[in-house]
């Protein structure tokens, strides 16, 4: 009876991180809402392009890089560069731990990419608009999305 009481008080504290997956429209509103509509001279086709092509709308995805450094979250910011994965770190451009990155709320990886395209070369950044978005015709990223 006691380890059942102790199972059971384990079972609640023991926190699960389910992986967000957004849809395109959803992401769409999002994005609208966040100005990133031609922020830069980049349209919101190329924003919801990129998302799906780096981590398909999902904000928990990680991937472990050759170098021994890590993309996060829904845009796949680096961890070398752009966000702290660790106490000590000297970069860090966009002063945020990583794991910011991979929550639902978009606000901190909205910011970091922004950054991004703002102290970088554009969109470029990201392999995955570069092979998948650039120079193509967008407009089909959101339509049937209702966006302002």
């Amino acid at each position: 009876m006691k380890a059942a009481g102790i199972l059971a008080l384990m079972g609640c504290l023991v926190t699960v991180v389910e992986p967000k997956i957004y849809t395109r429209c959803k992401l769409a509103k999002i994005f609208s809402r966040a100005s990133l509509d031609n922020y830069r001279g980049f349209s919101l086709g190329n924003w919801i392009c990129m998302a799906y092509y780096e981590s398909h709308y999902n904000t928990t995805a990680q991937t472990q890089l050759e170098d021994g450094s890590t993309d996060y979250g829904i845009f796949q910011i680096n961890s070398d560069t752009w966000c702290r994965s660790t106490k000590l770190q000297e970069k860090n451009r966009c002063h945020v731990a990583c794991s910011a990155l991979m929550t639902d709320d978009l606000t901190d990886a909205i910011i970091c990419a922004k950054k991004i395209v703002k102290e970088t070369d554009g969109m470029n950044y990201w392999q995955g608009w570069k092979k998948n978005c650039e120079g193509r015709d967008l407009s089909e990223w959101k339509k049937g999305c209702e966006v302002s």
